[in-house]
């Protein structure tokens, strides 16, 4: 046992779990990356899966040929059925921890039906409490697909306004890209990336292909193209300091990106 577990043991016993001496002693403690070469891509629930065949049957294909070299946790987002359900949830005056149950249910409805499209390749769909198995899959089949929405339920943080779970699939996607120490996280969605303003609504929206968070806020950006709370959650993570934000309509997009390859907008920690 080294002197830092050591010390690091003692002030555990010893202090309060927020003590300033033990979080930096805990700091120094190296994360272990569990799955170090595996990439996290989210696939956008309202953005492509809810297209229909005509979006969704190419990045099948793409994700199929892309596994043989490439280990790939596939997550699925939510899209308009969960928005619908909200709509209804909320006007009921149900609290988050509610809405992010039923937007739940959709994420997993949704990677229920992609599960079943790679079905025939040997790719399968797990719920919450089979990712132990994880590893298995990417060993054998180098790809698996797993419902985005973060398990908070209930227990999800209450938004400091209105009702709608501030943790949602990009989140979620990105929660467990930090924690499994993969080397990549990637959004697919329908547009090439951010943009100055809504380019389905404004013409003058300029494209951005890189920013870093501080930038974003700046600009009034945050909640552009991702769920604002990923922002945070990239400024404090260990391993995934860069998220990657693909056009998942255009084929090849998601290739290039797994490659390595800066397509997109690259948004940045720092």
């Amino acid at each position: 046992m080294t002197n830092t577990t050591v010390e690091l043991e003692q002030l555990l016993m010893q202090r309060s779990l927020t003590d300033a001496e033990l979080q930096t002693a805990a700091d120094s403690a190296a994360d272990f990356r569990i799955l170090p070469d595996a990439t996290v891509i989210k696939i956008g629930g309202q953005s492509i899966i809810d297209r229909g065949r005509s979006a969704v049957y190419p990045l099948v294909d793409e994700i199929v040929t892309a596994r043989k070299s490439h280990k790939l946790l596939i997550g699925t987002g939510a899209g308009t059925r969960a928005r619908h359900l909200y709509s209804i949830a909320a006007g009921l005056n149900l609290p988050a921890g509610v809405l992010s149950q039923l937007g739940a249910s959709v994420a997993d409805q949704n990677a229920a039906m992609l599960g079943q499209l790679l079905a025939k390749h040997g790719i399968s769909a797990v719920e919450g409490a089979g990712l132990s198995a994880v590893p298995l899959y990417l060993a054998e089949v180098n790809a698996v697909v797993f419902s985005g929405m973060p398990p908070y339920g209930l227990w999800m943080r209450p938004p400091t306004e209105g009702v709608i779970p501030p943790y949602r699939t990009d989140a979620g996607c990105f929660l467990l890209a930090e924690q499994f120490g993969c080397k990549a996280m990637i959004y697919v969605k329908d547009e090439d990336g951010l943009y100055t303003a809504n380019p389905k609504t404004s013409k003058n929206a300029t494209f951005i292909p890189q920013i870093s968070v501080d930038e974003m806020k700046a600009k009034g950006l945050h909640d552009s193209i991702l769920e604002f709370p990923v922002l945070d959650l990239l400024q404090t993570a260990h391993h995934i300091r860069q998220v990657q934000i693909v056009n998942g309509l255009i084929p090849g997009n998601l290739t290039r990106a797994l490659a390595g390859e800066h397509v997109g907008t690259l948004i940045t920690a720092n």
